[in-house]
């Protein structure tokens, strides 16, 4: 059946027919422990019963009408979203990757509207924004870029986590408009910067008039242990990019923005067809409020903490593990040699869902509603399998 399928991806050779909560079955009815969450976008794990209500109720009422009229839904989840994250604006898509490409178009209007022609955005070596042209631009890594030439222009690299590099552009480049950057890097392996990087970043641009723009489709939605992993250091930027775990599993992104940026878009100058409607939006209200009521950044803060203490007990004495660092339950075992295929192919068979990031780092994204038992299955389970691999490879 898959002989019709595009060579995208190169899937492991397992299927899913069912989940609930943090497992999924196979189709010989073998359980899994997902902590992978679907890349981070299961974060209340799977048939949460209040996300599958709201998706049934809205679809038996409305599935989409397009932007050419108001949704309430989608009016509503703006207030919510806006409120939680101290934004003022929303504008809605259906993709991080579209998220991200709304804020590279909110950063080149803020640029024009100060009178600068070739407007500059900084972004940041080793990133991760996406795979449309502009965001693979964006994008720190020449693996994923390399075939794709010409990239769009516009964008000048630095790296990560020195904000002495963005002062030396500062100085240098007149047409800087904004600063885009992960607040903690997914992909490229789980890379949490210093804890005053981000308000240092925040004050050089207000020092130049850039805006700051956040990519929190990875780290958005309290998966690090607060709302948005920028809350950690009470740093607010000018645009915030979210998906992911906006919606459960069903596609939505959002751009969030305020002050200057919430009013540079006009009617005609961006927008989706599907972005926003009231299918996504109802799924997403119910992602929000379930979240709330169930303290889940708190939840998260707390296990991730002690998920991270009990790998590190657990692998304390092999000798393969380098580092074992993150935030809430965005956590990553970074090993001393490239790992990719052997680990992930020993945690399925050992029931378990994880992912390689960077070649040698091990990414954990457990759902948020995770239990005290579970999260003991993943340190066990995971322990077990590098010790494995660091066996195989003395």
């Amino acid at each position: 059946m898959a002989d019709h399928l595009m060579t995208n991806y190169a899937p492991l050779p397992i299927t899913f027919t069912r989940g609930e909560g943090a497992w999924l079955w196979d189709e010989q009815d073998k359980i899994h422990l997902d902590a992978l969450s679907g890349i981070g976008v299961c974060g209340l794990g799977h048939a949460h019963p209040a996300v599958t209500e709201a998706i049934r109720e809205q679809a038996q009422r409305l599935l989409h009408t397009s932007n050419l009229y108001h949704i309430q839904r989608q009016e509503q989840l703006a207030e919510k979203l806006c409120g939680v994250a101290d934004m003022e604006k929303a504008f809605f898509c259906n993709s991080g990757a579209e998220a991200v490409e709304a804020a590279i178009k909110l950063a080149r209007l803020h640029g024009h509207q100060r009178g600068i022609a070739q407007p500059s955005i900084i972004v940041m070596e080793n990133s991760f924004h996406g795979r449309t042209l502009a965001t693979l631009s964006a994008t720190g890594n020449r693996k994923v870029q390399a075939g794709f030439e010409p990239l769009v222009q516009g964008f000048i690299r630095a790296p990560f986590n020195d904000i002495e590099a963005l002062r030396v552009i500062a100085r240098n480049d007149p047409n800087v408009v904004a600063v885009l950057l992960e607040p903690i890097q997914g992909e490229g392996g789980i890379i949490v910067p210093d804890d005053d990087y981000l308000p240092q970043v925040r004050a050089l641009c207000d020092d130049h008039g850039w805006l700051m723009m956040l990519d929190e489709i990875q780290t958005g939605m309290c998966r690090t242990g607060a709302w948005f992993a920028c809350q950690h250091g009470n740093t607010l930027p000018d645009v915030m990019c979210l998906a992911k775990g906006l919606g459960n599993g069903v596609p939505i992104g959002a751009c969030l923005a305020r002050g200057k940026a919430a009013e540079a878009f006009q009617p005609g100058n961006h927008g989706s067809t599907f972005g926003g409607n009231p299918l996504a939006c109802s799924a997403a209200l119910a992602v929000i409020t379930t979240l709330e009521e169930q303290d889940l950044a708190a939840r998260a803060a707390e296990l991730g903490e002690n998920i991270r203490e009990g790998l590190k007990n657990a692998l304390a004495d092999c000798s393969i593990v380098r580092e074992i660092r993150g935030a809430g339950l965005m956590i990553g075992i970074e090993l001393h040699r490239p790992c990719t295929d052997l680990v992930t192919s020993a945690a399925v068979d050992h029931g378990l869902l994880i992912s390689v990031q960077a070649e040698r780092t091990i990414r954990l994204l457990p759902p948020l509603i995770i239990s005290d038992d579970e999260a003991y299955q993943l340190i066990n389970i995971t322990s077990t399998v590098i010790h494995d691999f660091a066996a195989t490879t003395d």
